[in-house]
């Protein structure tokens, strides 16, 4: 079976041979001294299993064509050519073929080819992102995204209402460092109605204790109190997950309950907050008109920061009363259902998503446009030929894009996609394209807990870095990151040097690309810790890493502990004071002899509208 190995774990000098390990690295670190193990906590998903064996079974001359076969083509501007006026489907930039490094660039060839037909036409870059999974690195500034924002939110709407601000907050970037920036992007004048406070991907935090999505709802009700936002009232708090649907059909309901038609909806948050995510699946709830995700395209999503380059809209649908009891009728029927019930595509998307996620929901439709069979017209001559004649194909009319009519449209209130506010003293900002895939976590985070004692160090990649310097017994770290950021235990007289060895190779991972990388790459910069324990069964503080992710630290009750945290320089660290899963160090299992490692423990998925017994 083909694995993915991310911890990489080192035993301690003169610690007995760890036969529970399930594999062994061969490589021995500086000196000689330690020696690396190797555990699963990551597997494949079957598809990427199934391609890693088709990859290997290659002819090998086929095989060593793929690099050249995969790099994304790059087409040629045409300064001559004059800016189109429609803007881009996936990220809303105007498209142009004049600048390539500028949004919505296209082509000169295609954008010529396109001609009239631009509507509904996506950028280079939501191309590359769509059929490569590559971002396109582009000159766009900070002040670009906050210019959009605020110019939209100023504008003057036909309704003359004020908008609703759907704020959309990363719960694993507690706190939010875009949060206390909104009061000053709304400023004076703007007509703003309510807050609504969105804690997205809460499906990728395990559940420590019972009653954490309340606890998990609280801090970020706290966030918004400290940020200071009483320009505009505080509609409620949500958690939701934009990726595995958990959440949201009580947030349209929410919506369209107080909400209703007053005003328009505008999304904001800090990029990577899964905006445009949200915005995709809401195109396709009960919140839109039941025809716009015929006519409205889905938005680029990307783990590349910045994806979202201008607006993007849906209109939103007009909630009346029958409305709303079809809809609840529809919940009702589907929360009485089982796993057994569902039908074998609705069930493997189910299974796909509680691979990904501890919280899944699912969304469905009530008002959907039934679509008419188009009239085929029958020419008999179409279909005969002579002897002499080959048949030919029919040419075939091209189809039509559908529009909203002038009724649909004239008095609706829309959604609203904004760019995201990019968030300053970030890590992300510092990675390539390859390195954000590692860092952000896409699965559902299991947490690795290991027993320190004083003198050892803990190294998250070669991204950050926590040093026991000073206590009097052990203490326990518990890292809530990517499952793919490998975690190392050094001792302190050889952290150094490992980390001078090995940063850029596959001991660490991450950054990746060898010393002229990490020639480029800002050096660790420390600072000191003080923490005093709770109890055995409770964290004290969440050290963060910036964003790639955060070590809970669990002492004995009253011990005081010294430690020393390093992150590149640059980069935000934060002591999170309470932590944001403080029992996080209970999800573990055995202790692994020999190591300062316990075993990894991965709890159940959740499902939130279906019934609990049944399937599996």
């Amino acid at each position: 079976m083909l694995r993915l190995v991310p911890a990489l774990l080192c035993r301690l000098p003169r610690a007995r041979p760890c036969a529970s390990v399930l594999r062994r690295g061969t490589a021995a670190a500086a000196g000689g001294e330690e020696e690396q193990f190797v555990f699963p906590e990551y597997e494949p998903e079957p598809g990427e299993a199934a391609a890693a064996v088709a990859a290997a079974a290659r002819p090998r001359r086929q095989r060593q064509r793929e690099p050249a076969e995969e790099r994304a083509p790059m087409g040629y501007p045409d300064p001559s050519l004059p800016p189109s006026g429609v803007s881009c489907s996936g990220c809303g930039a105007e498209l142009q073929c004049r600048d390539a490094d500028a949004p919505g660039f296209v082509p000169a060839e295609k954008y010529r080819e396109l001609g009239t037909g631009l509507r509904g036409a996506r950028c280079q870059r939501c191309w590359v992102l769509a059929h490569y999974g590559r971002a396109l690195r582009l000159r766009l500034p900070p002040e670009r995204h906050r210019h959009v924002v605020s110019a939209a939110l100023r504008r003057p709407t036909p309704h003359g209402r004020g908008s609703l601000l759907l704020y959309l907050l990363d719960v694993l970037e507690l706190p939010d460092p875009v949060l206390p920036q909104l009061p000053a992007l709304l400023g004076p004048g703007v007509p703003v109605a309510g807050l609504l406070v969105v804690g997205n991907k809460v499906d990728l935090l395990p559940a420590d204790s019972p009653g954490y999505l309340g606890r998990l709802r609280e801090r970020v009700a706290e966030a918004c109190e400290q940020a200071g936002l009483r320009q505009a009232p505080l509609v409620d708090v949500r958690l939701v997950s934009a990726k595995t649907g958990y959440g949201l059909e009580g947030l349209v309901s929410r919506l369209l309950r107080s909400w209703r038609c007053a005003g328009d909806v505008y999304l904001l948050g800090a990029t990577n907050s899964g905006k445009s995510t949200l915005f995709n699946i809401l195109l396709r709830s009960d919140y839109c008109k039941s025809r716009a995700p015929d006519v409205v395209d889905r938005a680029t999503v990307s783990s590349w920061p910045g994806t979202t380059l201008n607006l993007l809209k849906f209109p939103i649908i007009n909630p009346t009363c029958d409305r709303i009891f079809r809809r609840q009728e529809r919940l009702k029927e589907e929360a009485a259902k089982t796993e057994d019930q569902l039908s074998d595509e609705e069930r493997k998307d189910l299974n796909h998503l509680k691979k990904q996620g501890y919280l899944v929901g699912r969304v469905g439709r009530t008002f959907q446009r039934q679509k008419t069979i188009p009239v085929i017209d029958f020419d008999p001559d179409m279909l005969s030929y002579s002897v002499d004649e080959d048949p030919r194909d029919s040419p075939r009319k091209s189809e039509e894009r559908e529009e909203f009519t002038y009724n649909e449209v004239k008095d609706a209130r829309w959604c609203f996609d904004t760019p995201g506010i990019v968030k300053e003293n970030c890590v992300l900002n510092l990675l390539t394209e390859k390195e954000v895939k590692l860092v952000l976590p896409t699965h559902a985070i299991v947490p690795r807990t290991f027993i320190l004692k004083p003198g050892m160090v803990l190294f998250l990649a070669a991204l950050g870095r926590v040093d026991y310097l000073e206590g009097e017994k052990p203490a326990w770290f518990s890292v809530m990151a990517s499952n793919q950021l490998p975690v190392h235990i050094s001792t302190l007289s050889n952290a150094d040097a490992i980390y001078e060895k090995h940063a850029d190779q596959g001991l660490l991972k991450v950054p990746m690309g060898g010393e002229e990388r990490m020639k480029e790459f800002p050096p660790l910069v420390p600072q000191d810790i003080t923490l005093k324990g709770i109890g055995t069964t409770e964290a004290v503080a969440d050290i963060k890493l910036s964003s790639a992710g955060w070590v809970a630290v669990t002492a004995h009750a009253e011990e005081k502990l010294l430690l020393r945290a390093y992150t590149p320089k640059g980069t935000a660290l934060v002591v999170r004071e309470p932590p944001l899963l403080p029992y996080i160090s209970a999800i573990r299992g055995a202790r692994i002899a020999g190591t300062a490692a316990y075993r990894t423990k991965k709890p159940p998925s959740l499902v939130e509208n279906l019934k609990t017994r049944g399937r599996r």
